[in-house]
């Protein structure tokens, strides 16, 4: 037993050693909580894209102008939005991939990286050239190329302080995700489900860049940290734990190892349970014949233990996927009440057109109800097993390969792609950008080579029939009872983030170009065209007392890609989008940011 000095002596020295771990741990938190600040993609860990600055509010926002614009010298598709930190903006491209850093207060350039990558990388890229932005920690950004290399520059001067490469480009594995910082680490995920990639969540050393851990989506409980004793799922009405072989026993011998369940999306954390939850794509290939069973643990959300990477709990949202409903958008996490009693709750909207609202503590689902009322491939969510109830008729699987499948809705974009939703703490509400798009679908016998296209099916998409004549709405949800309050119909899919505020204004942009303002009943109060079709996402930050609202304008994205990529025939086995074409009546490629404020006093 240690006493007196020697114990003393013992107590400093173990403050002494454990002291860089204080240190290390990231700055981005409290950076958050600072509305001044945008320095997350999502405004903040919780996914909420809420912010409380509301010098601009419903009352003048119709006043709003154009501040100062940005162009980042690239076209294509500009998903994301830029981080602001203090004095700083850090803006990003797609592909090849540049960041600036601009001086808010002339907006010139501090520095620029321009990382060299090979441009073969694009052929392998699924649905454009987007990147969805940057992350920020105690003084370091961190951008994920697509060539699956991610890269810790010094946020003062853009210098590399490392890099590691997450995949391999020549077996289809990209990465388009933005990376995400939980305390002391940096994590990313990769893309590729329609080339056979293994889904997987890696998490980094944020000051070394070495893996901490790495969790695939398929295949062995050790490789996916799945325990089958204490990883729970939703069964019969409660949570069970999964059992072993989840994953193995649902697949054809070793489909797994080309399964998909990629993690190209999303990711929030809470430090109340010192959990980070994130959603899996779709499973390999897009013919659900040749892969029968569930699939498991493609289309799944998954709560880990941001420490171990060791799962908590498993939802899967759409078993033996038939549709291409990848699960990989984000997870919104807020305390609201659910049928009257107050739940932490996490709030998911589906591609496969249902809005999810499960305990983020236990994973037990709550709410599963339709966000878009056209969706038919499924009548509801049993509640008790929680597994969609299919609708026989636009199923592929009973249909059979060759046969074109007519009339499924939603399409594979999705009731809604990874354009994220918005929360507002003060109205209770989440604010939805939508697709209202169907398809034909039909599957074909496709056989696996590294590198390749392993898709097996052909679409073709076009407006919802039968309902507003458009092919998006932008809407508010009540996520406690799985009602749409009100929507708002557009000509074209909603693929911006959307952005609420606490001056009552909500955000959001359209693929025609427009960044338009509505008050928290849907009624438009302000727009302005900018330069190309909006698929990224409304930020707002404040300097020097005045607020700020930002968003990147270049079309693109799935939806865009046809105008973005000069094709004259866009179903290049992802599908056509009928009527996008007339987009090019509205808008050009673009590749600049625009942002506004009030008039100066």
């Amino acid at each position: 037993m240690l006493s007196g000095k020697n114990f003393k002596r013992w107590q400093q020295c173990a403050i002494l050693m454990s002291a860089p771990a204080f240190a290390f741990a990231s700055d981005i938190e409290a950076l958050t909580k600072n509305p001044q600040n945008w320095a997350m993609q999502a405004g903040g860990m919780a996914n909420q894209r809420y912010s409380e600055l509301k010098q601009i509010n419903k009352d003048n926002a119709k006043t709003l102008q154009v501040a100062w614009t940005f162009s980042t010298g690239v076209l294509r598709g500009h998903e994301g939005g830029p981080l602001v930190v203090g004095d700083t903006m850090y803006v990003h491209s797609p592909f090849p991939n540049h960041v600036y850093a601009l001086n808010l207060e002339d907006q010139s350039i501090k520095w620029k990286y321009e990382p060299k990558q090979d441009p073969s990388v694009i052929a392998v890229m699924c649905c454009d050239t987007v990147s969805r932005g940057v992350a920020y920690s105690n003084g370091k950004i961190f951008l994920q190329q697509a060539d699956t290399t991610l890269v810790a520059l010094d946020a003062k001067t853009g210098k590399e302080l490392w890099k590691v490469v997450t995949g391999n480009p020549k077996a289809g594995e990209t990465t388009t995700n933005a990376p995400h910082v939980f305390k002391d680490k940096v994590i990313t995920g990769v893309s590729g489900g329609e080339f056979g990639v293994r889904g997987r969540i890696t998490a980094y050393d944020m000051n070394t860049g070495k893996e901490v851990w790495k969790a695939f989506s398929t295949g062995p409980d050790a490789d996916m940290r799945i325990n089958p004793a204490t990883t729970m799922t939703w069964t019969d009405g409660k949570m069970a734990p999964v059992g072993k072989d989840s994953s193995l026993k649902t697949w054809k011998g070793d489909q797994w190892k080309i399964g998909g369940g990629t993690t190209w999306g999303w990711y929030s954390y809470d430090s109340a349970t010192n959990l980070m939850y994130y959603g899996t794509g779709n499973p390999s290939t897009w013919n659900p014949r040749q892969r029968p069973g569930d699939n498991k643990w493609s289309m799944t959300i998954f709560a880990r233990d941001l420490d171990t990477g060791e799962a908590k709990w498993v939802y899967q949202m759409t078993p033996h996927d038939e549709w291409d409903y990848d699960g990989v958008n984000e997870m919104i996490l807020a305390d609201i009440k659910v049928k009257g009693q107050n739940r932490k709750a996490l709030v998911h909207f589906d591609r496969n057109g249902f809005g999810y609202t499960l305990d983020r503590v236990t994973g037990a689902l709550l709410v599963a109800e339709k966000f878009d009322p056209v969706v038919n491939w499924a009548s509801s969510i049993d509640m008790k097993s929680g597994r969609p109830i299919v609708n026989a008729k636009y199923s592929p699987e009973l249909t059979g390969p060759d046969v074109n499948n007519k009339g499924i809705c939603p399409s594979a974009l999705g009731t809604k792609d990874q354009q994220p939703a918005s929360y507002s703490p003060k109205t209770g509400l989440f604010y939805v950008p939508t697709n209202h798009v169907c398809m034909d679908y039909e599957p074909f016998k496709v056989d696996y080579t590294a590198g390749q296209p392993y898709i097996g099916s052909t679409l073709s998409m076009y407006p919802a029939p039968s309902s507003h004549g458009g092919m998006g709405n932008f809407i508010a949800w009540d996520a406690g009872t799985g009602k749409v309050v009100w929507s708002k119909p557009e000509k074209f899919s909603v693929w911006s983030g959307a952005l609420s505020t606490a001056g009552d204004v909500v955000f959001y942009g359209t693929l025609e170009g427009y960044i338009k303002a509505v008050d928290n009943n849907g009624k438009e109060l302000w727009k302005f065209k900018t330069p190309s079709g909006i698929i990224g996402n409304v930020n707002t930050w404040e300097f020097k007392g005045r607020q700020y609202i930002g968003v990147l304008s270049g079309i693109g994205g799935w939806a865009g890609i046809g105008l973005a990529a000069g094709l004259d025939k866009p179903n290049d086995g992802l599908g056509a989008v009928g009527g996008y074409k007339d987009l090019a009546k509205y808008t050009n490629l673009g590749g600049s940011l625009t942002v506004f404020a009030l008039p100066p006093k």
